[in-house]
């Protein structure tokens, strides 16, 4: 009744002080922040249940698979809030037996006036929606920002890697072409890596733990979130799948770019090929 009648006639009627009401109004409400960290102890505890030997280390690339971008100093203090810890005894990391390849960073942040079908990169992202997460993998060539190949999937796995990249290989020639991703476990496992070479392609990785060398499919995917994602109405599995086909379409033939001589991605191609 706030919006009808004065906070002084309001608490002198309910028999309760000014003061008091200001303060509930202040403490009185769990603050997003806080929300935000009660979700991620839920799935703490349910990572942790499943997998008791994990460590705050494991956690984070847990919660990170579940589309949770969290630091790890934050998992570490959620984790002592909740008295979680792994059940194994403290040991040395020993990595020189870990199974997995890493390309050198052949591209080098060098992404302009690269040549149709020259450069290749790739990644995956996570689409939140009513039902848990999809993954959308998509394939970008440097020479017109152009989005080559995608696939959705309920699973982050080297499976959806590998299906786009039978995508890309159904379109494009890809014999001597250079493709390059971040060091995630699917672009590091030794399936990738001879998959790669039997294409003919030559991989490339960015260096460990940085995004800019990967800025130009990071930059598409933020253009499509901030663009379509993050203004849809509705969270269902297929409405998701379907804002991504339309918004490709629309990148691809629609959206414009200043490096392009404003023109859109494909348009650019035919205007070139001329």
């Amino acid at each position: 009744m706030k919006d009808r009648y004065p906070i002084t006639w309001l608490t002198e009627m309910a028999k309760v002080q000014r003061s008091g009401y200001y303060k509930w109004i202040k403490n009185g409400k769990i603050s997003r922040h806080k929300q935000n960290d009660k979700a991620l102890k839920q799935h703490i505890l349910e990572i942790h249940q499943a997998h008791k030997q994990y460590g705050y280390p494991r956690v984070k690339i847990a919660l990170r698979d579940r589309g949770f971008m969290v630091n790890h100093k934050k998992v570490y203090r959620l984790m002592c809030e909740l008295g979680v810890h792994s059940i194994i005894r403290k040991k040395c990391r020993v990595w020189k037996n870990r199974v997995s390849r890493v390309f050198n960073n052949v591209v080098d942040r060098q992404f302009s006036e690269r040549a149709a079908n020259e450069v290749f990169v790739t990644d995956i992202t996570f689409l939140p929606t009513k039902n848990g997460f999809l993954y959308l993998s998509a394939v970008q060539d440097l020479y017109n920002n152009e989005i080559v190949a995608w696939k959705i999937s309920k699973r982050n796995d080297l499976q959806l890697v590998l299906d786009t990249l039978d995508e890309l290989t159904s379109k494009r020639n890809v014999y001597r072409s250079i493709l390059h991703s971040d060091q995630g476990f699917q672009y590091t496992s030794i399936k990738y890596h001879q998959h790669i070479e039997q294409l003919g392609m030559i991989g490339s990785h960015s260096r460990k733990g940085n995004c800019h060398d990967n800025a130009c499919i990071e930059s598409f995917f933020s253009h499509f979130k901030s663009e379509c994602l993050y203004l849809l109405h509705e969270d269902s599995n297929e409405a998701i799948i379907q804002a991504v086909e339309e918004y490709i379409y629309f990148y691809n033939y629609q959206r414009f770019q200043k490096r392009l001589n404003h023109l859109a991605p494909i348009e650019y191609r035919h205007q070139m090929a001329v």
